[in-house]
């Protein structure tokens, strides 16, 4: 006979009561977390997590059957969401076809998401206000096959040392998995292929200022596997990244977890878990909670994209995202 179903719990956040069913399903086998303990990490985290998708159109990394089963993209909202969850409605030209994605507004529509077997939140870089304009500038510090942390450490500093010559303010955080991300809120006057191209001057400059170590090489087969690929495509239209304090789909219930500047050199992504990270959140708050007083005009940067490709640099190519609904 098949095993018996855990019965359901309820859940209480703010106003609104949300039924998790199968509560001790377990989704990471190597700690035997389980659903439920999904939703208590999501809960303890509440702020910092809706501070990262509010009003974002939000795609979804769900395990109906924890991480031993099968991983699904979901862009549509799924069947069944209470009245009160929002959602907003994109066009993918591709297939010319729409999706109504989530809209987290608030703590309970990210539990909603957890009881539909959610485990990673991936937010638009703009939000439903106008999806066309992007509010956020991200700078994906990516480490080829064979590039070690130290790297990634190293690049972050000379990133760092750009955005500030720059004046803009960028917030950092681990990946979740073996790079860093570094978020900057931008002025929404520009479309993606404006903030994109503007990505890609920032990465060039990067990359001439370690040239050891970063390469911005379109091609990943051409890439030297030592080296950290500044990933710019990261800002085109409907691709996205694993959201501030969104747990990761790896065996130890990894986070993607700010972190202070003057952390880098100490901070280890493998110590960001779902089991670490509320004790972190009630400690230190959420680090990107004023992340939307510090916008950065990105003019600077769109004028050194004219300047490098008034000599002879290649604008940024058409990226192959997958825009189907």
């Amino acid at each position: 006979m098949p095993a018996a179903k855990s019965p359901s719990v309820e859940i209480e956040v703010d106003d609104r009561v949300v039924r998790v069913s199968n509560p001790d399903r377990v989704y990471f086998p190597e700690s035997g977390a389980t659903k439920l303990d999904l939703v208590e990490y999501y809960l303890a985290v509440g702020p910092g997590i809706v501070n990262a998708l509010y009003e974002r159109p939000c795609m979804l990394h769900r395990f109906p059957k924890g991480l031993a089963g099968d991983k699904v993209h979901q862009k549509r909202l799924p069947a069944g969401a209470p009245p009160w969850v929002e959602t907003v409605q994109l066009h993918f030209p591709r297939w010319n076809r729409t999706a109504d994605e989530l809209c987290v507004t608030e703590p309970a529509s990210v539990i909603w998401a957890v009881q539909m077997s959610t485990v990673e939140f991936h937010p638009w870089n703009s939000r439903r206000g106008d999806t066309e304009r992007p509010d956020e500038w991200r700078i994906d510090l990516d480490p080829g096959p064979l590039c070690e942390y130290a790297t990634v450490r190293r690049v972050a500093h000379v990133a760092h040392e750009v955005l500030e010559e720059l004046g803009a303010t960028g917030f950092p955080k681990t990946s979740g998995s073996k790079g860093m991300h570094v978020y900057v809120r931008i002025a929404p006057d520009h479309g993606f292929k404006d903030v994109r191209r503007a990505a890609l001057a920032f990465a060039r400059e990067v990359e001439r200022r370690a040239p050891d170590d970063v390469t911005t090489t379109w091609w990943k087969k051409d890439r030297d596997p030592h080296h950290l690929f500044v990933d710019y495509n990261q800002n085109a239209r409907d691709h996205t990244i694993a959201a501030a304090y969104s747990v990761r789909g790896l065996p130890d219930a990894r986070v993607s977890t700010p972190i202070r500047w003057d952390e880098v050199d100490a901070a280890d992504p493998r110590d960001f878990t779902i089991f670490t990270v509320p004790e972190r959140f009630a400690d230190l708050g959420d680090l990107h909670a004023d992340i939307d007083d510090h916008v950065f005009d990105i003019a600077p940067l769109l004028e050194w994209a004219e300047r490098d490709e008034g000599e002879g640099a290649a604008p940024p190519a058409e990226p192959e995202g997958d825009d189907s609904a």
